[in-house]
């Protein structure tokens, strides 16, 4: 067995998307990392080794992908790959070359893959001094040393040899009192999933499981147990199995297990299943994962236990460092060998209702969490991301995921790194550097809920900014056309769409003038005779803000509605500030319930206006995938101003914080910024639209945002004269970096948008300058 040692600064064991996130965020920051894999490619669950697709926060929340390294990725991946999203098992090669190219190019970083960690060497101090390692096929013997180790193995593997302290299993309610935790504590965990994909062969093709394959033929079991085969393609994450099994010590024997019953699933919907049978003809049996993707395991106690209720309650941390919102999806124990596998379908088989108890209660977010929870307690220099942080196994529920894990993979990069620059402990940051990390986020590319830039360097937020032109506000009809090619929905995403209104319905309306005189809806009239509406507007606090009842309301009237289709009823609401009116805020008309109404979607995404319905007695939730309803309002509003750009958030929240020039005017359109005095400027930071609005899933092979510039120079103003400082052409990525090479100083900053990828006006959220 050949020996080697290695040091580095920072050392992050287990390469997922939170290991992934976390190797890479230390290294940009300039610290000595290693990131060590147990596996051939980088991803963990979301590698084509596994499949399962990676799901976050937009899935139920629009304008809430999780941004920053992870968005980076994923644009890049859309970009560059040809295959559909369709659900779990669609991941192919591409992504893990994604992975593996940022990997290599990323400087300061180091990475050993196929290498299996099997002890921890730790001082009388309880800090961990290295980690011993062992290249499957190598021979090959490696000793780690480092300052800080990020563990991120899922199963928390680096924290059990640390001796840390941990729980596995589901805690009562009585110790928390969660909305979700039963009445008593058990060793119940999530399950383990393996997942299979077919191929249309453009012929009949037979199938004939193996005998060793479970056989089903109760179509029950499947249409009446929350378990339906509904895409030829696979992609069904209820094959899953845990307890009876230990999740972490019958993982062989939960993977066979889970192969006789996928080969048991497609067998079913190949020859017997009444309803996948004949669609099922064509289609064979293409690939099936022989690695298990683990939901849940040990979960390593850290400075902080996060607890559902700080997730209900919204609760606002002091060293909050990034953001969920996937539901709280707890997985029935046991998966495939339980009498049903999902409580938030419906008792008739249909996947979601998402007005039933358990989907109402388990709705949730965004919400904010701390860096505490990253932070091992029992070892001086250890944190840890992804699924074995500290929090308890509800709140877990909607921790877990990939899209999430992302952002605290990140998170503990740059956490780790501030350490280090700062000769503190990683301990000491949350308390003493935590702004640090906070604005070290935001400035590359993360959202904070709590926070915005307060960069002092930043020469953009003293700046006076103008434009060649910007868009007014004037509402969308179902008739108005925008720029959304390629911009799908997630299939398996819980979908209200109708148009009636069966519960009260909101749309936001970004406030951008000192008065709105008029507002008016398009509505259509189901029944024979006049129908009588309630209408509210309420000053509300984000595009989040789903309280049914969010304030007290700055105008109420009843609409009488004539009978006929598209029709759009005004309402004269004269308001102003003398009266309510918040300005560059949001507020939210609502209409209350009246199923004989349908207030008729419009035929374009506003940037930040999703509408939102009611689902319980004082919760809403998004409507559809983020869709706009039809509205007008008077005076347009001018709420995509330039000074947008220096808001210091990066997404429309409390305000559309986003630049649109006129879309009636042609490109190239400009936005300028200036000073008194000329300042030297060695970098500038743009943040443009892209791949916000809805989830990963929801987004077409090479796909690439229109609203995103696609060529663009950036100009600077020194010596009564004009130097064009950079030319950029065809991107496609959100946030873009530039180095100035000039040694000039500059009086005026100018970016010209020459094109976009598709949308007809130049759109950017922030400018930073350094």
């Amino acid at each position: 067995m050949k020996k080697i040692s290695e040091k580095y600064e920072v050392v992050v064991c287990g390469g997922g998307m939170a290991g992934f996130t976390a190797a890479v965020a230390a290294a940009r920051m300039g610290r000595s990392t290693c990131l060590i894999q147990n596996r051939p490619v980088f991803g963990g669950n979301c590698s084509s080794e596994i499949g399962v697709t990676i799901h976050g926060a937009a899935a139920f929340h629009a304008y809430a992908r999780e941004t920053g390294i992870i968005s980076e990725l994923l644009i890049e991946e859309r970009a560059t790959n040809h295959a559909e999203i369709y659900e779990n098992g669609w991941v192919n090669s591409v992504w893990d070359m994604v992975l593996y190219d940022t990997a290599v190019n990323t400087e300061h970083l180091s990475f050993h893959l196929n290498t299996e960690l099997v002890a921890v060497n730790i001082d009388e101090n309880r800090k961990i001094k290295s980690v011993l390692g062992r290249v499957m096929s190598a021979e090959l013997e490696l000793l780690v040393e480092g300052k800080i180790f990020i563990d991120c193995t899922g199963d928390g593997v680096i924290a059990d040899m640390a001796g840390c302290e941990w729980r596995m299993g589901t805690e009562s309610k009585s110790e928390f009192n969660e909305i979700h935790a039963p009445e008593e504590a058990s060793d119940d965990v999530m399950g383990n999933s393996i997942h299979f994909r077919t191929r249309d062969m453009g012929r009949l093709v037979p199938y004939k499981a193996p005998e060793w394959a479970i056989k089903y033929k109760d179509a029950s079991y499947f249409y009446e147990q929350g378990r339906i085969p509904k895409d030829k393609r696979g992609g069904f994450w209820w094959l899953e199995i845990g307890v009876p099994h230990h999740t972490i010590h019958d993982n062989e024997k939960i993977r066979h297990e889970l192969t006789r019953h996928a080969l048991g699933v497609w067998d079913w919907m190949k020859n017997y299943d009444p309803v996948m049978k004949k669609q099922c003809e064509n289609y064979a049996l293409d690939w099936i994962g022989q690695v298990p993707g683990k939901r849940e395991s040990r979960r390593i106690i850290g400075e902080y236990f996060m607890t559902e209720n700080d997730i209900q309650d919204k609760k606002v941390f002091e060293d909050e460092i990034g953001f969920g919102g996937w539901f709280v999806d707890l997985h029935t124990p046991g998966g495939l060998l339980a009498e049903h596998a999902e409580q938030s379908a419906a008792s008739d088989g249909e996947e979601y209702d998402t007005f039933n108890e358990y989907s109402v209660k388990s709705y949730c977010g965004p919400y904010g969490f701390p860096l505490r929870i990253l932070i091992a307690r029992d070892v001086e220099n250890l944190m840890m991301a992804g699924r074995n942080i500290s929090a308890s196994h509800a709140a877990l529920g909607t921790l877990r995921v990939m899209g999430t894990t992302a952002l605290m993979g990140q998170a503990t990069g740059v956490a780790a790194a501030t350490a280090l620059i700062n000769k503190i402990s990683i301990k000491q940051v949350p308390t003493l550097n935590v702004q640090d990390v906070k604005q070290q986020l935001l400035r590359d590319g993360c959202f904070l809920l709590n926070n915005k830039n307060e960069d002092s360097n930043d020469l953009a937020r003293t700046a006076t900014i103008t434009a060649s032109s910007q868009e007014l506000l004037y509402g969308a009809a179902p008739e108005t056309k925008g720029s959304h090619e390629g911009l799908f929905i997630w299939k398996d995403q819980p979908q209200y769409k109708k148009e009636s209104i069966e519960t009260q319905k909101g749309q936001p309306i970004a406030v951008g003038s000192d008065r709105i005189d008029s507002v008016a809806v398009c509505l259509t009239n189901l029944t024979d005779h006049i129908q009588k509406v309630e209408a509210f507007i309420f000053p509300i606090s984000n595009i989040w803000d789903y309280r049914v009842r969010p304030a007290k309301p700055i105008a109420t009237t009843t609409l009488n509605v004539p009978v006929g289709k598209n029709i759009w009823i005004y309402w004269d609401v004269n308001l102003d500030k003398n009266n309510g009116l918040p300005i560059d805020s949001f507020i939210r008309l609502d209409l209350a319930a009246n199923s004989n109404l349908e207030w008729k979607e419009a035929g374009c995404i506003i940037p930040g206006h999703t509408a939102m319905y009611q689902i319980g007695e004082d919760k809403m939730r998004r409507f559809n995938n983020g869709s706009t309803l039809s509205f007008k309002v008077h005076p347009g509003q001018d709420c995509f101003k330039p000074s947008n750009i220096i808001s210091g958030i990066t997404r429309p929240f409390q305000y559309t914080n986003l630049w649109v020039s006129d879309k009636n005017l042609p490109l190239d359109q400009w936005i300028e910024l200036s000073w008194n005095s000329p300042k030297k400027v060695s970098q500038i930071e743009l943040t443009f639209p892209g791949h916000l609005l809805r989830e990963l899933h929801a987004y077409s092979p090479f796909y690439r945002d229109p609203q995103c510039p696609k060529d663009y120079e950036i100009w600077g103003f020194s010596d009564n004269e004009w130097e064009k400082l950079l030319s950029i052409k065809d991107n496609y990525q959100r946030q873009r970096k530039h180095l100035i090479a000039s040694s000039k100083a500059y009086s005026k900053i100018k970016v010209i948008i020459n094109s976009t990828n598709g949308d007809p006006a130049a759109q950017i959220y922030e400018i930073r300058i350094y």
